[in-house]
């Protein structure tokens, strides 16, 4: 679309050019007319932008080149043709400062108008698209490398599919220049463990830092190097390589120990790197699967692993926990010396390189079942003694690494024996049973919230409890209730519903009944009773 816009006081002059131009033939979709410099302004203001103006210079309400500089402000694309009856020089002088494409003089020709009309809508069209370009350019420059890590990351992920055909025509449309022949190496860097506690901001600050480090350290030494930012806490470099040789591969694993080496020194964090094999882009997302399945095993937290020949070494079989062995410690409440027959168990498995994630989460369910039964047969609610914060989370990171397995059992099997042990002096129970009832009097005790406070189960602690007191707990919490509703009502003048309230019976018929069935006196007879005996 173009368009132009016509400005002269003269009606007769502006008709006349109207109708004298094939407007058709220059592309000018949208012509405009104005009498004047406000009208003129009006335009600008009002339809849009104005590709080209042909503007009369001397008119009444202010010159054309008082239009022109306005119009140089406000639009400064425009291209401007001034047309005049005087062939002034200080006109044409000013012209040619305030950057009019040209200026003629009236009358004009059509063919030589229709001329410089021609050059000048071609002049901005040229204009307009070289600024385009200079701007997509920009671009382009300032966000070249998001769109190559860009490319990289849509190749591991597979949303650019694993052909090489695919890769190529992704990486034009991207305008990357890219070698499909060439063989690549991929590094892969995952932060194990922070030596400390951060918080997000924190650790993208030593991730940055750590990348800087690595591009100094890696990238160096090859011809092309890209890292990307593949998970949190994991940095994945691709290094292109034309020979490998033990040399290089010796040499690339000293430089990732020097930078998991400078990670536990200045980033506060434990590291770990996975080294694989040259190979062509379309095998590379293959390949960054057996990366994260030999992360995922690296429980022992490895400095530098290799993939060697294509496959992550093979699993060995791990001799089974003495769980019955354990079990029996665990009965005798030998808390010390079964945490340290467990450490022992797992650090003959690190040796023996029996251990994985698939190990640990295998030895972590035997244990954990060998602890609930345990806890099972003291009538102890095992999922509720472990489903506080703490437990929660060491639960959670137990088959992470085995440091995190032997502080989750360390953790668990001293809780659980403490608390059999706690369970098992009676009197310490009911007193809990007791101060737990009475804190919460006020509300609808049920048997087997007053349990769970406990982590008992309810029918255990109903033995234990009416053994020791000679009620159930049902019946003690009743006559605790009635005890109150007594006290309230010979002390206190407060109404019986409010009283009943007090107490934890919401229903006010009910309160009534059960106290007469106790006390052989309605609520009312018995506070009688007490105003009688004061």
């Amino acid at each position: 679309m173009t368009s132009v816009l016509i400005v002269d006081d003269e009606l007769h002059a502006v008709q006349g050019i109207k109708s004298a131009i094939d407007w058709g033939k220059l592309g000018v979709t949208d012509l405009y007319t104005a009498y004047n410099i406000e009208q003129a302004k009006e335009c600008f203001t009002g339809q849009g932008p104005i590709d080209v103006m042909l503007c009369d210079i001397e008119m009444p309400m202010g010159t054309g080149l008082e239009l022109l500089a306005w119009v140089k402000e406000h639009a400064s694309d425009t291209e401007s043709i001034f047309l005049t009856c005087h062939a002034d020089f200080n006109y044409a002088k000013q012209a040619v400062q305030l950057g009019s494409f040209d200026y003629l003089l009236k009358p004009v020709p059509i063919p030589e108008l229709e001329d410089v009309i021609g050059k000048a809508i071609q002049k901005k069209a040229e204009h307009t698209e070289k600024s385009k370009f200079s701007q997509y350019g920009q671009y382009w420059v300032q966000h070249q490398p998001f769109v190559i890590e860009r490319f990289w990351l849509d190749l591991l992920n597979r949303t650019i599919p694993s052909q090489r055909e695919a890769i190529k025509q992704a990486a034009e449309e991207r305008n990357i220049i890219f070698t499909e022949h060439k063989k690549y190496l991929p590094v892969w860097f995952v932060v194990k463990q922070w030596h400390k506690e951060l918080n997000a901001r924190d650790e993208k600050i030593l991730e940055y830092a750590f990348r800087n480090a690595a591009e100094e350290v890696l990238l160096s030494d090859y011809d092309y190097g890209q890292l990307l930012s593949w998970s949190r806490g994991g940095l994945f470099a691709i290094l292109s390589v034309d020979a490998w040789s033990e040399r290089e591969s010796g040499r690339l694993k000293q430089q990732c120990e020097q930078l998991i080496d400078l990670c536990r020194q200045y980033f506060y964090c434990e590291m770990s790197c996975y080294i694989a094999y040259p190979e062509y882009p379309e095998k590379l997302p293959a390949i960054s699967d057996e990366l994260r399945m030999l992360d995922r095993n690296n429980v022992t937290f490895e400095k530098v692993m290799l993939l060697h020949g294509g496959q992550p070494a093979p699993d060995k079989p791990s001799a089974a926990p003495e769980l019955l062995k354990w079990s029996i410690l665990l009965q005798d409440n030998q808390s010390e010396k079964l945490c340290h027959e467990i450490a022992q168990y797992l650090d003959l498995m690190v040796k023996q390189g029996n251990v994985n994630a698939s190990a640990l989460h295998q030895f972590h369910q035997d244990l954990l079942q060998m602890i609930y039964s345990f806890l099972h047969g003291k009538g102890i609610h095992a999922h509720r003694l472990f489903s506080d914060e703490q437990s929660v989370e060491k639960a959670g990171n137990a088959v992470r690494s085995v440091k995190e397995t032997l502080s989750w059992c360390i953790f668990i099997v001293h809780k659980a024996i403490e608390h059999v042990q706690a369970s098992s002096r009676t009197e310490t129970v009911v007193d809990r049973v007791r101060a737990y009832i009475l804190q919460h009097l006020d509300n609808e005790l049920t048997r087997e919230e007053i349990a769970k406070s406990i982590f008992l189960n309810p029918d255990y602690l109903d033995r234990m409890f009416k053994k020791n007191v000679g009620l159930t707990v049902t019946e003690y919490v009743l006559e605790q209730r009635l005890q109150m509703a007594k006290h309230l009502l010979c002390h206190t003048s407060l109404p019986v519903s409010a009283i009943a309230t007090q107490v934890g019976i919401t229903n006010f018929s009910y309160f009534s009944r059960i106290f007469k069935k106790n006390m052989n006196q309605n609520p009312l007879e018995y506070r009688q009773s007490c105003l009688k005996t004061d």
